[in-house]
């Protein structure tokens, strides 16, 4: 298949690449960098497009048949100014909308957008198992993952297949949460985080990856789909698997008040709680290579 995806440097979006790629599909880059246009060393090919401008390289698209969208600033890249909000914000919702209002307008338009979106829509939830027919939070992000998934509505209505994967905490030592928190551990500064209750809806890299090709790959599955393991844990659990995995002791909790001081408004997702359940993949036919934390855990290390 010719795939063109957005957010392909990210942690997920290059791990999808290179998957794509190894099978021999064609993939195409949308990047915002002139200096980075035309054919990569590993053998996509990227074009241009400036989604704050709603511009996007239509002959660069041709003969696409699947877009996977992933591009947004990083969550957790920054504190949450009001400032930063609104990058969070807009980086989501005006790329969604540049595709949503182009792709129907090709001569020949993509059977499915892949269009990103997070497990942040439901918001707090507790310790209640939710699923795909739970409805929206009402915090911050619960209101960018509406907007984000609201802006694709045109590409629905003008007949492409839009599906949008829910994306948990993916565990990965390249980058994201895992990242940050996987150093602190193998030198046995880790710990749980608050009350340590909270639960953490995680996947492993590998089975996001193997998820969104799902979803390329399924013409049932529309809207939105939980991409989180079938067995979330709890902020305790996950340190306790860390702690086994690394052969490390996990002695120094941080109290929530220590991370409200230094996270601000985004300490909300590190002591708030999401316990999310992969129904709609699940009942697909999808097989996780790594439904345990401690399975996901060891991938991603």
């Amino acid at each position: 298949m010719r795939i063109a995806v957005t957010g392909s440097s990210g942690l997920i979006g290059s791990a999808l690449v290179r998957s794509l790629l190894a099978d021999g599909h064609q993939v195409v880059r949308l990047v915002r960098h002139r200096q980075a246009l035309g054919p990569r060393p590993d053998g996509s090919v990227a074009i241009g497009w400036n989604p704050a401008r709603g511009e996007l390289d239509r002959a660069g698209l041709a003969g696409t048949e699947a877009v996977v969208h992933l591009a947004g600033a990083g969550v957790a890249d920054h504190r949450w100014t009001p400032a930063y909000k609104q990058e969070i914000h807009d980086s989501r919702v005006l790329g969604t909308r540049t595709l949503a209002t182009v792709l129907p307008t090709l001569d020949t338009p993509p059977a499915v957008l892949v269009s990103g979106s997070a497990v942040g829509y439901y918001g707090q939830t507790g310790a209640r198992p939710i699923d795909e027919t739970t409805p929206a939070g009402d915090d911050f992000l619960a209101r960018v993952c509406m907007d984000w998934e609201g802006a694709a509505q045109p590409a629905a209505e003008a007949g492409i297949r839009v599906v949008h994967p829910r994306t948990g905490l993916v565990l990965s030592a390249a980058g994201g949460a895992g990242g940050r928190l996987f150093p602190l551990f193998k030198l046995g500064l880790g710990g749980r985080l608050g009350s340590g209750q909270q639960y953490w809806s995680f996947i492993s890299l590998a089975d996001q990856v193997a998820a969104l090709r799902f979803l390329i790959d399924r013409p049932e599955l529309t809207g939105p789909v939980n991409l989180t393991a079938p067995e979330p844990v709890t902020n305790t659990e996950l340190t306790a698997s860390l702690g086994r995995v690394l052969r490390r002791p996990t002695p120094f909790p941080v109290p929530e008040f220590a991370l409200r001081l230094a996270l601000g408004e985004m300490a909300v997702e590190v002591v708030g709680s999401h316990r999310v359940l992969p129904a709609k993949l699940l009942a697909a036919g999808f097989v996780f290579a790594h439904p345990e934390v401690d399975q996901a855990v060891r991938a991603a290390l």
